[in-house]
């Protein structure tokens, strides 16, 4: 951990020696989640992510965020003998730092970027089917906090900036069905300064 704020602490420190820009701005969009799990076919949730970015620096940049995101995934059994179904809604709070490389012009650029993100489940809403919740009842027992990964592009129009992200799932949503939780992210934003 203190690996990861000791590289944040430089890159700030290089990014604001380098004439570095601030910018500010709201963003929203929408997720496709789905979440891993061993011995079960998975299939996708559509989600929605809103809330606040700021972006420093220029042609590298850092860029912190904090929003809330509606996540999830379906579950269902593989084999025929075993009638096991389920679906999972989380409500988060995420907290990426991603570090970012920009390219183009100032009303007109593509931008690269990837880093960690910290996400916190404020909600959860778990349903299964009634013989998959007495043959395991500790199914739905999913962690409040986990770290993940996210890589993505974009691009800015102006004062208008939309990204495409995945993200990946560091550490187990649930340990013992070793279910991890990944998403594809659309999102656009606005420039507020």
């Amino acid at each position: 951990m203190k690996k990861y704020l000791l590289s944040a602490a430089l890159l700030i420190a290089v990014s604001i020696s380098a004439k570095a820009q601030l910018a500010l701005g709201i963003k929203g969009g929408v997720n496709f989640s789905k979440i891993s799990t061993d011995n079960l076919k998975e299939s996708t949730l559509t989600g929605y992510q809103a809330g606040i970015f700021a972006r420093i620096g220029n042609s590298l940049y850092l860029q912190p965020e904090l929003y809330l995101s509606g996540t999830g995934g379906k579950f269902e059994s593989d084999n025929n003998s075993t009638d096991f179904s389920g679906k999972v809604r989380f409500t988060n709070l995420n907290v990426p730092l991603l570090v970012g490389k920009s390219f183009g012009q100032k009303d007109l650029n593509f931008r690269v970027m990837a880093g960690p993100i910290y996400s916190y489940i404020l909600d959860k809403n778990v349903s299964l089917s009634n013989n998959a919740s007495a043959a395991v009842s500790d199914f739905g027992n999913y962690k409040n906090s986990t770290l993940g990964y996210q890589v993505g592009a974009g691009v800015d129009i102006g004062a208008i900036t939309a990204d495409l992200r995945y993200e990946g799932g560091l550490t187990k949503v649930n340990q013992n069905f070793g279910q991890r939780q990944n998403l594809w992210a659309l999102s656009v934003g606005f420039k507020i300064l």
